[in-house]
């Protein structure tokens, strides 16, 4: 495993040159970061008092401190960056005009952090005339959703955004790295996305002594996010350039996690392990910076009000294997290595090939989730038919269209796609029977 740990931070390294701090005791450079962009920083904090998060936003503050910086803490985002908290971070910007925001938070905070620089950088007026949109809708978050739109509006404008530091808190979704922010509707239960180079943090620090103290549930489904992330970019890279590249990436993050997660699990303070789901979460957004997530992303959007969201794909990416099975032979090939060293797959594969070897990777990621006592199917994890009805809906849902470009066989909704392919497919994850699952 050291190998392997070597590799994957030389990886970070190359991928992120001196923009990242990462490792074990790191918080102290916090202050180096800031001291780049002025003295007067916006700090948005994740459960800003909460016990859990004082030694952290101590540490911070303390290294700001350090360098001079004056700073207002303010408290970040909820789960799942509710619309309505980016809202109130944005006005914080707006009246604060600090010289650089500082993120301090899991994959939330970091993901309304995103978004509320964008709503203070814009005016309305100017997302009207741009992105030409209704006035009714120029004022909100919702022109911006979808690929790009975040850069077409800086170009137009010539005004770039505050200066963004990450500092993550959690092995999870690698949102102090990426160009992705996550926002939900909690009325419709709905997740949407911003995809933009323009909101990548300009720096990110990441202590993994941080994750030491992390709730078991927030470790286990952080994991599961990263696996996520690197699988379903892994599964869509089949005929693209990168497809080596992010070979190496997948092989060296499943690693990783396979092995890191059941060790954190009998020993939430083993540091080898923790250093793994670090290193393996980050290296997931790497994965998602080459290429993008597709259906099981997608489906964990509309699945919040039951699951979480390392869980929502966990639960769908085995039934989704299956279904591109024809199209990702190489692929499997690995995770099945990768599983069967793990222990989570028992019986032989060679001579399987196809549907047979990826429904025998299916098994093991199902028998990975059931090792970690996640749920395997949607039913058992307590979706209805109506979170069915949900994922159907928005699969045709325009600004999301870019998940179904990023699968193995790409989908459109408009020839009926999503209701001959994704529709069994998400039975089968409601019922756990893999038989429902077509074939492509």
């Amino acid at each position: 495993m050291e190998q392997v740990i070597e590799k994957a931070q030389k990886m970070l390294v190359g991928w992120k040159g001196d923009s990242y701090f990462f490792g074990f005791d790191v918080l102290n450079r916090v202050g180096d970061y800031a001291g780049k962009y002025g003295k007067k920083a916006l700090l948005m904090v994740a459960d800003l008092g909460e016990a859990w998060a004082i030694g952290t936003s101590g540490r911070v503050m303390d290294s700001l401190r350090a360098k001079g910086l004056e700073f207002e803490a303010i408290m970040g985002a909820r789960p799942n960056a509710p619309r309505e908290d980016l809202y109130r971070l944005a006005l914080h910007v707006a009246r604060s005009r600090p010289d650089m925001i500082v993120a301090v938070g899991g994959g939330s905070t970091i993901d309304a952090a995103k978004a509320a620089n964008v709503l203070a950088t814009y005016s309305p007026s100017e997302i009207q005339a741009i992105l030409q949109v209704p006035e009714s809708v120029a004022s909100s978050i919702d022109p911006y959703f979808g690929v790009g739109n975040v850069t077409k509006v800086r170009n137009e404008t010539h005004r770039a955004l505050w200066p963004l530091i990450a500092i993550q808190t959690a092995a999870s979704s690698g949102a102090h790295l990426t160009k992705y922010s996550n926002i939900t509707d909690l009325v419709t239960g709905q997740k949407k996305l911003i995809v933009d180079e323009a909101i990548v943090p300009q720096a990110a620090v990441f202590d993994y002594g941080v994750t030491l103290d992390s709730p078991m549930s927030l470790t286990l489904d952080g994991g599961l996010d990263g696996v996520a992330h690197v699988w379903e970019v892994f599964m869509g890279a089949t005929g693209q350039a990168y497809y080596s590249q992010m070979k190496e990436i997948a092989e060296t993050c499943l690693r990783l996690i396979v092995y890191g997660l059941p060790k954190v699990k009998a020993d939430p303070k083993d540091r080898q392990a923790r250093l793994c789901l670090g290193l393996g979460t980050d290296l997931g957004g790497y994965a998602i910076m080459i290429g993008g997530t597709s259906g099981p992303h997608l489906g964990s959007f509309s699945l919040i009000d039951v699951l979480s969201h390392g869980r929502a794909c966990a639960i769908l990416n085995p039934y989704y294997t299956v279904l591109f099975s024809a199209k990702i032979p190489d692929q499997v090939l690995v995770f099945a290595k990768i599983l069967q060293e793990g222990g989570f797959i028992k019986a032989r594969r060679e001579g399987k090939k196809g549907r047979a070897l990826a429904g025998l990777v299916a098994r093991g990621m199902i028998q990975f989730s059931k090792s970690l006592g996640f749920p395997t199917t949607l039913a058992e994890a307590g979706a209805s038919k109506a979170h069915l009805k949900r994922m159907i809906q928005a699969a045709k849902d325009p600004q999301l269209k870019m998940k179904l470009q990023n699968m193995p066989t790409p989908m459109e909704a408009e020839r009926g796609d999503v209701d001959r392919l994704m529709k069994p497919t998400l039975e089968a994850a409601f019922t756990g029977n893999l038989d429902l699952i077509p074939s492509t």
